[in-house]
């Protein structure tokens, strides 16, 4: 695994950051990435294991160079949630950014999808959006701004919350939410200082196994997209590390799809 490449621009030093689902894949990427420019990095998980493999996040972020601590975090718990933000309010003083990251899936079409499995998608995936931020917005409307910020908030939504997720129902009604959720926040807290946006991942090819190196499922993301190639991590964290930056001015409740042109085609 590379070292993240620094740029000149986009400089996040003392800026505080939690990325929920820091652990792997997409989140793991976008960790590396806010560390590699100074951020200080929060990484909120249940786990610190690495789906796709290796050495964990947050370890892997110091051996690099930067700084990153871990927070077992379940963000289908309010109260895990709220303690996330407490601790990150002590250890470092305020939150300037909450990504919120941490997903799972249940693959089904609704007549094989139990009620649980569905209730369950939903309290992580959108559910848990409403948790953090809920936890992270009300310190951030004490803070004082900076570059007229008080707070940035940036979501992952997916290209699947606007066209179907064929056979994965609870996942694409939940990426729908967080993006709803996203243009709401947005225009409710613009005049006190809070930003908040999305970032719509295509196919991303994190190295994880299952349903994503499924061959239907890879057949038709190629078919689909037109750039070249599928994503990388690391696509989507260039583009949360814009969002989550000073560079992202006048931009709020709006989604940023990373998806290689799919819902262009």
């Amino acid at each position: 695994m590379t070292k993240p490449v620094v740029s000149h621009t986009m400089n996040m030093q003392y800026r505080v950051c939690i990325v929920t689902g820091g652990a792997s894949g997409i989140g793991r990427a976008i960790s590396r990435r806010l560390a590699a420019h100074s951020a200080k990095v929060v990484v909120a998980d249940v786990t610190t294991e690495v789906i796709e493999g290796g050495t964990p996040t947050v370890e892997l972020i110091r051996s690099e160079g930067y700084e990153a601590e871990f927070v077992l975090t379940d963000v289908s718990s309010m109260a895990s949630a709220e303690a996330l933000v407490a601790h990150t309010v002590d250890r470092h003083g305020r939150v300037d950014v909450i990504i919120n990251n941490a997903c799972i899936r249940h693959a089904r079409p609704l007549l094989e999808l139990d009620e649980d499995n569905w209730q369950r998608v939903l309290d992580v995936n959108l559910s848990g959006v409403f948790r953090c931020t809920h936890a992270a917005l009300r310190q951030m409307l004490r803070q004082t701004p900076i570059q007229e910020v008080r707070g940035r908030i940036v979501n992952l939504s997916s290209q699947h919350g606007m066209i179907a997720a064929p056979q994965d129902l609870a996942y694409g009604v939940s990426k729908a939410g967080v993006d709803y959720f996203t243009r709401q926040v947005a225009t409710d807290y613009a005049s006190q200082g809070i930003v908040c946006n999305a970032v719509a991942p295509g196919k991303i090819q994190t190295g994880a196994g299952g349903r994503a190196v499924d061959p239907v499922v890879l057949d038709r993301a190629r078919r689909r997209t037109p750039w070249p190639r599928l994503g990388h991590p690391d696509d989507v964290a260039r583009a949360v590390h814009f969002l989550a930056s000073d560079d992202a001015s006048f931009i709020t409740g709006a989604t940023l799809m990373v998806d290689g042109g799919w819902m262009a085609a």
